[in-house]
């Protein structure tokens, strides 16, 4: 394998739920795995930065508890080696922020693996990055910070699918591909990433609206008949988006979502809702409601619910 297209330095920018989670599991195999040429490094901010520099980052889930300690913690890029692989794994309304913050080192050769909510991120991040190579993913994995320093795992097998960048279509993924077989990260090599990634947006876009418009958990709204069905009118809207952008999705795939959110614990809420929550925050009500209702007039697709549903949020949000 071409040198300069190892993988030795790992960045992990955002070590919220996600990052966090991978970031965990990636340093605590570095840890105590030392024949590993691999260094993580971890860009995080606060507290829960403060406490990775002092003890490292704990993840919390059914199968076990582990602890692992980056090679470097900070709240600048600039403090750390131009990485290999670079997760990115903010919250959408951080994107921009996070794009600029990597740029300056990024190289032809540098990895961009984003595990962030939205179909159309690569796009997104591709209009400012130039140079190096963006692999469109999705990850399906309940995670949040559970305190400064813990991640807890509520749901979902962590398995990352990703794929091709467009620009780069001959891309060999084996570098990435043994890097994740080395920390045994569940993954999936996919030729067309995009039908897994508007399922996986399908399914959240649908459930975080209705979570916030209902105010229930993802368990409320799948029992609960009336918030099931506005979740369904919401995925087809969405499946009908996809559609129109040459994107196929599979069959059955409503039910399927539909019957996936059955799977969650009973209370898990969505990112969307916990945001909405936390009085003053940043929310991705735009990542949903906002992107769907852009991207079908757009393509000239009617959205009715999802207008109705995320208008009433934006509302109420307003009032308080």
């Amino acid at each position: 394998m071409d040198e300069a297209k190892k993988i030795h330095n790992i960045c992990i920018y955002g070590t919220g739920g996600i990052g966090g989670y991978f970031g965990a599991k990636i340093a605590h195999t570095c840890n105590h795995d030392q024949t590993l040429a691999y260094d993580c490094f971890f860009v995080a901010r606060g507290d829960h930065l403060q406490a990775i520099r002092q003890k490292g980052i704990t993840l919390i889930s059914e199968e076990k508890t582990i602890t692992g300690v980056p090679a470097a913690a900070t709240d600048h890029m600039d403090d750390l080696p131009d990485p290999d692989l670079i997760f990115v794994c903010v919250k959408s309304y951080d994107l921009d922020g996070a794009v600029k913050a990597i740029v300056p080192k990024i190289h032809e050769n540098t990895i961009i693996l984003p595990l962030l909510n939205g179909a159309d991120i690569y796009e997104r991040i591709r209009k400012n990055v130039a140079t190096g190579v963006i692999l469109p993913a999705c990850v399906y994995v309940g995670t949040h910070i559970q305190g400064p320093g813990v991640i807890f795992q509520s749901g979902g097998d962590g398995k990352i699918l990703f794929g091709a960048d467009p620009k780069y279509e001959s891309f060999d993924p084996q570098p990435v591909t043994d890097f994740f077989d080395a920390m045994q990260i569940n993954y999936q090599w996919r030729t067309d990433p995009y039908p897994d990634i508007w399922s996986k947006y399908l399914f959240i876009a649908a459930f975080a609206l209705a979570t916030v418009f209902f105010n229930k958990t993802i368990g409320e709204v799948a029992a609960d008949p009336k918030a099931t069905q506005t979740a369904r009118e919401i995925m087809k809207e969405i499946q009908a988006i996809a559609t129109a952008k040459g994107v196929e999705l599979p069959e059955h795939i409503i039910t399927k979502q539909l019957a996936m959110a059955a799977q969650f614990p009973y209370d898990t809420k969505t990112s969307y809702q916990r945001d909405v929550a936390s009085k003053g925050r940043v929310n991705e009500g735009d990542l949903y409601g906002g992107t769907i209702l852009r991207q079908g007039a757009e393509l000239g697709v009617s959205t009715p619910v999802t207008r109705s549903v995320y208008s009433a949020i934006q509302d109420r949000l307003s009032a308080k």
